[in-house]
């Protein structure tokens, strides 16, 4: 896994621009030279705006109408599970760097002359987070974060950022559809593919070192991605993606089995639920949905699992993963 270094390579550590070889890193590309040039190029300049437009409306324009105007129900999914996975602030780098993957990435295709891959990925992004908004204009979905204010990235994390929607994750979207439309949209360059990979995994993992999210917000965007795309995401390959999660040794392996079964225990669960014979009414977020509401809702007007709950089944719980 691409553990080499706790920090995403930044924008100033680049390489010449240029006919990419299959040798080259995508993650050491120029973020603002990838930028320009799918605004410069034809093709991948129509979906550009778009795309834009989709992620401010959907992600900020969504949550600050919803932190102002209180209007959506806020819940805390928080699970006991978390408590295995320590905070490492300084992992905050690669949680931060998931925006730059994408990008990335479509600047390396679009280099490569794979330009409507290039677009259809720079597309695809903008869907993916009006596919998420489905559920957060509905329910909106927070966790417990530590108020940790030692370094400006932190500072900014908690000052723009309201924190309110979790469920699904759009960190572990966006950046496993980044890896699986790159793999299958290029023959070859079999170390880019490997070099991606292993990036969103580690991006998967910081938003849970970092404690911006909880286990339960990972198997919920682990879910979404095999609703978004079926044929992308089938469920062995999001069970092939959960078993490569926490191998490194920072958590120890009794502990990163039981996270990883706890993971695929519940995105099982969302599976089974989305197959029931549906009625007229039935949407791919029904199971998202009916978990988020089956949370109590507590003195501040917000849901979340009572913490006796939590305490009286966490033994069976850590024994043998099941879902609350």
């Amino acid at each position: 896994m691409w553990k080499t270094s706790d920090k995403l390579p930044r924008s100033l550590h680049r390489i010449p621009w240029k006919k990419m070889e299959k040798t080259e890193k995508i993650l050491s590309l120029s973020v603002g030279r990838c930028v320009f040039s799918l605004f410069q190029d034809k093709i991948t300049s129509n979906v550009c705006l778009p795309c834009i437009g989709k992620i401010f409306y959907n992600f900020f324009f969504r949550q600050y109408k919803a932190k102002l105007l209180q209007n959506t129900p806020v819940v805390n999914v928080d699970h006991i599970m978390d408590e295995k996975i320590p905070f490492l602030p300084q992992k905050v780098n690669i949680y931060l760097g998931f925006i730059a993957f994408w990008i990335r990435t479509a600047g390396f295709l679009l280099k490569t002359g794979i330009k409507k891959e290039a677009a259809d990925l720079v597309a695809s992004i903008g869907k993916l987070y009006a596919f998420a908004a489905e559920v957060y204009m509905k329910y909106m979905s927070t966790t417990k974060r530590p108020r940790y204010l030692k370094t400006l990235r932190f500072i900014l994390i908690h000052a723009l950022d309201p924190h309110l929607m979790c469920i699904p994750s759009l960190h572990v979207m966006v950046v496993m559809l980044t890896y699986k439309r790159f793999a299958i949209s290029t023959p070859g360059f079999e170390s880019q593919k490997s070099e991606l990979r292993d990036g969103a995994l580690s991006i998967t993992e910081s938003v849970l070192y970092v404690k911006q999210h909880s286990v339960n917000c990972v198997a919920a965007a682990f879910y979404a991605l095999s609703r978004f795309d079926e044929a992308l995401f089938p469920p062995w390959e999001i069970e092939a993606l959960t078993a490569c999660l926490f191998t490194d040794g920072t958590i120890p392996e009794p502990d990163a089995v039981l996270i990883r079964e706890y993971i695929l225990t519940l995105y099982r669960k969302f599976i089974n639920e989305s197959r029931i014979p549906p009625s007229e009414d039935q949407l791919w977020e029904k199971p998202l949905l009916n978990f988020l509401a089956s949370f109590r809702i507590n003195r501040r007007g917000h849901r979340s699992y009572q913490r006796k709950e939590m305490e009286s089944s966490s033994t069976n719980e850590l024994s043998t993963p099941s879902v609350v």
